[in-house]
């Protein structure tokens, strides 16, 4: 990403209230979204580039899983692109179903990751604590908390990044 993209990006987060904590990892994640992004010729680069540095700017309102759908409809308040603002919103675990939605008391879209720039960006982000990268499995063990079936759901959007990329 050309380093003046990358300050605009930076510049965004930081007026939506961003912490440099959130801005390191949005910088992490975007790292580990380009190595898959790039390895698919099908893939928009640019679209990847801008939804991961992008995909945390509704930690600036709140650091819950409100967040997604606070980004996107920030997003969408901007102007941006729905390509960019749903990468925001599916990008938490392996997406949310409208039903999941609702029982966690978040507007009942459906914020499962569809396209491959969706999916990546979301992979990308599972795979980054802090700004540290880890393996899926340990992603995986971390989020415990989470029912099984959204935990099976991460693995099987982290088996299919994979071979979407390969």
């Amino acid at each position: 990403m050309p380093e003046r993209a990358g300050k605009k990006y930076e510049t965004l987060l930081r007026e939506a209230g961003c912490s440099e904590k959130v801005i390191a990892h949005c910088r992490a994640v975007k790292d580990v979204a380009l190595e898959y992004a790039q390895r698919n010729p099908l893939v928009c680069i640019e679209q990847v580039e801008e939804g991961a540095m992008l995909h945390d700017i509704g930690r600036g309102n709140s650091h819950t899983i409100q967040h997604a759908q606070l980004g996107a409809d920030l997003l969408r308040s901007q102007g941006f692109s729905e390509e960019i603002a749903r990468i925001v919103e599916c990008h938490t675990g392996a997406g949310l179903t409208a039903d999941e939605c609702c029982i966690l008391r978040l507007s009942p879209r459906d914020c499962i990751p569809r396209t491959t720039e969706e999916k990546i960006v979301t992979h990308a982000d599972n795979l980054i604590e802090g700004r540290r990268r880890v393996n899926i499995e340990a992603s995986i063990a971390s989020a415990v908390h989470l029912p099984k079936k959204i935990r099976k759901r991460m693995y099987r959007l982290s088996l299919d990044v994979e071979l979407l990329s390969s």
